[in-house]
């Protein structure tokens, strides 16, 4: 594993268990759950790490943990025991140089001979199916993601995917969901819309076109 010390930084975003589960549309008891289990106890003893803050439902992680927990969820939903996604979580941080393998630009463009190398070397075996069947869901969110201009992390992730306009930015007000290329927020909107201001009002308030207010309303609405 590539040592790091994980603790709350200025543009890595902060995401609770709820927020998580919103955005990554997952159930919060699953999230709650191996968020404990697998980050912050298995992964946690490799490198003496934290990847959490806080107590109970107030625990946070940063934005490659919200990226990293997907592609970890998916792996889980398909049997893949968490003793053997650990082992290729350690493997690949050395291979990548990075902290945050799972948010790695190579694994989700390259994740299926990555991790399902078809010679002994393979860090995570598994049926030809189970290989595509991952790499189909790894390749659908990583449509959502954009990143880092040297190609090595997720930098931005587009929660309703890229068309709507909608992002999760760590940058941007700590990483909350906000209009792209602002830091209205997504909620605020959201909350206007409930009080009774029709869309055109809010947008013009806001100098923002009625679209980018629709997808406020719509996303907020989803993840509610």
């Amino acid at each position: 594993m590539v040592a790091f010390t994980n603790q709350p930084k200025l543009g890595y975003g902060i995401y609770t268990v709820s927020e998580m589960a919103a955005l990554l549309h997952l159930p919060t008891g699953k999230v709650r759950y191996w968020l404990n289990e697998f980050w912050n106890t298995r992964l946690a003893k490799t490198n003496d790490t934290t990847y959490s803050w806080g107590e109970k439902k107030g625990k946070s992680v940063n934005f490659y943990t919200l990226i990293e927990f997907y592609v970890f969820y998916q792996l889980r939903t398909h049997r893949l025991p968490a003793s053997r996604i650990l082992k290729a979580y350690q493997l690949l941080s050395q291979k990548f140089g990075t902290p945050y393998p799972f948010a790695s630009y190579k694994i989700m463009t390259d994740g299926k001979a990555i991790l399902f190398s078809p010679d002994k070397e393979s860090i995570v075996s598994a049926t030809p199916d189970l290989q595509y069947n991952i790499k189909g869901v790894i390749q659908d969110f990583l449509k959502k993601i954009d990143f880092e201009e040297n190609g090595q992390l997720a930098e931005r992730f587009f929660p309703a995917g890229k068309k709507s306009s909608i992002v999760v930015d760590p940058h941007h007000q700590f990483g909350q969901p906000v209009i792209a290329g602002t830091n209205i927020l997504a909620e605020t909107l959201f909350a206007m819309h409930k009080g009774g201001e029709k869309i055109n009002t809010i947008a013009s308030l806001y100098e923002l076109k009625p679209s980018q207010v629709k997808d406020a309303i719509q996303f907020c609405q989803q993840a509610a």
